[in-house]
C-alpha cells in the first residue's frame, strides 16, 4: 500500500494557492501518493491528519515576526498569516502523534517555531559576519554550496558523506533551536541548514528545496524522500484501520 502524504501549499496574499510540481514528483518517485493541503484548516488539522501517513511542509513566503516575540523587520517580505495558523496546527498535530514530518525551507522554519524557537527575519542584516549567497542566482536543480552534516543523522544517512552540496533560495533561517530538535546541517558560513528531531521516527526540517534536486535525480535528494516515505509506509496500515472505522 502506498502511503498517502499531504503536502501544504504556498497562498499569494491568502487567496491564491500554489505550489510548483516538483514536490508531487518527489514524493511520487518515492512511492508516495501526494495530496494538497490548502490554507484555512486549523480547526481541522487533526481530522486531516487522520486520513494521511505523512506531512510535507512546504516552502513560500515569510513568517510573520510576532509569532516568536518580534516585530518587523525593515527586510521582512510579503507573509501569510492564514498559511501560518494551518502550518503550525499541522505540524504541532504531527509532532504530537509522531506522524512523520518532512518540512522544507519555510517549513523548517515554522516547524522550528512550532517547538519555541526563533529566527532570522533577514540574515544579511541580522548576522554579522560574511555570509554565502544563500538566493542563488541559477536553476533550481544547480547545487550551489555545502552542508556539513551531523554524526549519526538521517540527512548524514542520506548524503552518505559528512558533507554535500544543496541548492539555496532564502533570506531567512532558523536562529534557536528548542528540544525536541537538534541541528543536523550547517553550512560552511555557519547558517543552520536543518534540523532533526530527537524523540520522533522521522522529522525532519532543510533550509533547501531537495524536492526540485529530487525530481532532477539527484541520489542524496531521493534518498531522503525515500526513507521519509518509507517511515509513512510502516505506519500507512494502522492508519487505513484507523480511516475504515471512521
Amino acid at each position: 500500500m502506498k502511503p498517502i502524504i499531504g503536502i501544504t501549499t504556498h497562498v499569494e496574499l491568502d487567496s491564491k494557492h500554489v505550489l510548483n510540481h516538483d514536490y508531487i514528483t518527489a514524493v511520487s518517485r518515492a512511492g508516495g501518493i501526494p495530496m494538497l493541503i490548502p490554507i484555512g484548516i486549523e480547526e481541522d488539522a487533526e481530522q486531516i491528519l487522520d486520513r494521511i501517513d505523512g506531512l510535507v511542509v512546504s516552502g513560500g513566503g515569510d513568517i510573520d515576526p510576532t509569532l516568536f516575540g518580534e516585530e518587523p523587520h525593515r527586510s521582512l517580505g510579503e507573509i501569510s498569516p492564514g498559511r501560518d495558523a494551518s502550518e503550525l496546527a499541522l505540524i504541532q498535530a504531527a509532532l504530537d502523534r509522531d506522524l512523520p514530518l518532512l518540512t522544507i525551507c519555510r517549513g523548517l522554519q515554522v516547524m522550528v517555531i512550532a517547538a519555541g524557537g526563533d529566527m532570522y527575519q533577514d540574515i544579511y542584516d541580522q548576522i554579522d559576519r560574511e555570509l554565502l549567497q544563500h538566493g542563488q542566482k541559477a536553476a533550481r536543480t544547480h547545487a550551489s554550496h555545502f552542508v556539513q552534516t551531523a554524526e549519526g543523522s538521517i540527512l548524514r544517512e542520506a548524503a552518505e558523506g559528512e558533507r554535500f552540496r544543496v541548492n539555496s533560495y532564502h533570506h531567512q533561517a532558523v536562529r534557536e533551536v528548542k528540544a525536541p530538535f537538534a541541528v543536523s546541517g550547517i553550512a560552511s558560513d555557519g547558517v543552520i541548514e536543518a534540523v532533526e528531531s530527537t524523540e520522533h521516527k522521522f522529522a525532519v526540517g532543510v533550509q533547501w528545496h531537495p524536492e526540485a534536486l529530487a525530481a532532477a535525480g539527484d541520489e542524496p535528494s531521493l534518498r531522503l524522500f525515500s526513507r521519509f516515505i518509507e517511515t509513512a509506509k510502516e505506519g500507512a496500515g494502522t492508519v487505513a484501520n484507523h480511516r475504515s472505522a471512521l
